[in-house]
């Protein structure tokens, strides 16, 4: 059986020779860094390769030590004796030559001498070029178990790595960097899956199948959630005008050669042909649309599952029959469907399929899609092995920072960095309130909010409580104490910001001491009075039989003759009297002034003949 690589191969030969004055598509390499951090004379930034094959760290870094092997530098056979491991205990990434066998073979080999990453040296100059698997289907058995970041780098880098560990006077130490290799602009991730609906075209079938069952749970949640927005492609292939009479043609394409798929078994007198891949690929394209039209796009996840269960090319039921009785149990309209697939056997275009040949082609930083099954993330493809938890690390850090959705947050797929140390950050342990926000891509220090209380600060050494509420969160941070039930603080709602000691303390706000009024004379200061300092005020008693009054600070006699009670009351009734007097003056001056007011408005309003000098009352009375 050809591989599906063959096909692609043939397709673009296809193309290109049916094409006349078309834009040439291209193939992008992914990247990642590689910062040398030591040696000193040897550091600075350097491009890599992201592998098509294992767990590229997307949205992470990986700090290591490199090593090079002495013997075996291709890493084409299994590395004996002791595992790669430094004192250090700090990662080994293992950098090995190009040559001699598959670039997976070497990842694993070094994978099982226990590297953390692999390094690949080209051993020519020439431009980066993406690792992918091997065709041979037997090379499946270590290329799915590998579970370690690769990486491929130019010559020239390779030989620097190499005489600097040669030297082996200091440790080569590099950190892998994948944080900007995935996009991430905003709070929801866009992604594309370039699949294909034969499942007889080997381990890459089989690979894509598996990923659809299994990721199927975590799809479905991201996009119930609105955190994504997933789009399903296939790749077609159209057939040159000089074929189209062709038995290879006919049996292969649909819509007069437009729109053709490799047939599966590569029989064109047996099995299935080309042209029912392309028209299943099409009805399941139409599933997404029509489910996305009626608020569904989760529901094309079910059908692709049970579509391959219930529907096998190997149990030969791949058929429309099949494929209908799939739809009813979803609940899917079959005319809106159909509607959506027209007529194959029509010599015209066919709207869906034709816009899928054209998003194929690459644009801006985007390259053509030659590999299949193929994801895009962020209008990036990515690179590593489609499986679950090591797609959706990759489309987790395609979220802004501090927007993932719980999912990505996870320990499973995710370290979160504010377990230790509390990330470096401010944090109040005595009211458990920390500044550190876990991300996918790593921690932020930002002051939090807390009960609808906004903290300020730098998130790293302080954070402090503003606005409305914030005495109630710690007291704002402020100094406060309590002794024999009674509770001073530092904090006042009626101020926004910032500490203050309260009357009877002296302080910053933060710490707060009692102020000795006594001793300070302060207060209790009369020659008849006796002062005694009290945990936030003082109390002060007068001499004799005497009354102590604390706003005037001073003391008079409890005892007061008749004529002094006369006087107090006279006093008192002069005080209120004056207080009458001035309040009936207050309203007689506002009446006055609004009933001017009124006059000088009603004036504006009278007829012209009324300003001539003359007074007219506001009401004349007539007479008959």
């Amino acid at each position: 059986m050809a591989s599906l690589r063959r096909w692609l191969a043939l397709f673009a030969v296809l193309a290109a020779a049916a094409s006349t004055g078309s834009v040439s598509g291209r193939f992008v390499v992914e990247k990642n860094g590689v910062r040398v951090i030591r040696p000193e004379h040897i550091r600075g930034r350097h491009d890599a390769a992201i592998a098509n094959f294992g767990v590229p760290h997307y949205g992470g870094t990986l700090l290591g030590v490199v090593m090079y092997p002495d013997k075996n530098t291709t890493a084409c056979d299994a590395f004996d004796g002791t595992p790669f491991k430094f004192r250090s205990r700090r990662p080994v990434i293992l950098l090995v030559d190009r040559g001699d066998c598959y670039f997976a073979l070497k990842a694993w080999n070094a994978q099982q001498a226990g590297a953390a990453a692999v390094l690949v040296a080209d051993n020519t100059d020439e431009p980066l070029l993406t690792m992918d698997n091997p065709e041979e289907s037997q090379a499946s058995d270590y290329v799915d178990k590998i579970s370690i970041p690769s990486a491929f780098i130019n010559r020239e880098f390779g030989e620097t790595l190499k005489k600097a560990l040669a030297k082996g006077t200091d440790q080569v130490v590099v950190k892998l960097d994948w944080r900007e290799s995935m996009p991430h602009p905003d709070e929801r991730v866009e992604y594309e899956f370039w699949t294909n609906s034969n499942d007889e075209c080997g381990p890459r079938c089989d690979e894509q199948m598996s990923f659809v069952k299994n990721f199927r749970g975590h799809a479905q949640l991201l996009e119930k959630g609105g955190f994504t927005q997933f789009t399903p492609h296939y790749i077609t292939w159209y057939c040159p005008e000089a074929f189209l009479l062709s038995k290879q043609c006919k049996a292969q394409c649909i819509n007069r050669g437009r729109y053709c798929a490799p047939d599966p078994e590569q029989d064109f007198d047996a099995g299935y042909d080309g042209k029912d891949v392309v028209i299943e690929n099409l009805r399941q394209l139409c599933v997404h649309r029509v489910a996305n039209e009626t608020g569904r796009p989760w529901v094309w996840w079910d059908f692709v599952t049970d579509y391959h269960v219930r529907c096998s090319m190997k149990d030969k039921k791949y058929s429309r029959d099949c494929a209908q009785d799939v739809l009813k149990s979803l609940g899917l309209p079959l005319d809106k469907i159909t509607k959506c697939m027209g007529d194959p056997d029509a010599d015209v275009e066919n709207d869906v399929l034709r816009m899928e040949q054209e998003l194929q082609i690459g644009h801006d930083s985007r390259g053509d899609v030659t590999i299949l099954p193929t994801l895009v993330i962020n209008n990036v493809q990515y690179r590593g092995k489609l499986e679950r938890s090591a797609v959706l690390k990759a489309i987790c850090a395609g979220f802004k920072e501090s927007t993932e959705p719980p999912v990505c947050l996870n320990g499973d797929i995710e370290t979160n960095e504010c377990l230790r140390s509390n990330g470096g950050c401010w944090q109040d342990s005595k009211s458990n309130i920390t500044a550190c926000k876990d991300t996918f891509r790593g921690r932020l220090c930002v002051c939090p909010m807390v009960n609808n209380v906004q903290y300020q600060g730098d998130g790293y050494t302080s954070c402090e409580a503003v606005g409305p509420g914030r005495c109630a969160m710690d007291n704002g941070g402020c100094w406060s104490e309590t002794r024999d039930g009674q509770t001073f603080s530092a904090c006042s709602d009626s101020v926004l910001t910032g500490c203050r000691c309260p009357a009877g303390f002296h302080g910053d706000g933060y710490q707060c001491e009692d102020t000795d009024e006594c001793k300070e004379k302060l207060a209790c200061s009369c020659p008849e009075c006796s002062c005694k300092n009290t945990w936030g005020g003082y109390d002060c008693k007068c001499k004799g039989n005497q009354l102590y009054i604390k706003g005037e600070d001073t003391c008079i006699a409890k005892n007061m003759s008749r004529f002094g009670w006369i006087l107090t009351l006279l006093v008192l009734s002069c005080v209120a009297g004056a207080g009458i007097a001035g309040y009936l003056f207050y309203k007689y001056r506002l009446r006055s002034y609004m009933d001017s007011e009124i006059m000088a408005i009603m004036s504006q309003y009278m007829p012209l003949d009324n300003h001539n000098n003359e007074i007219q009352p506001l009401r004349q009375d007539s007479t008959a």
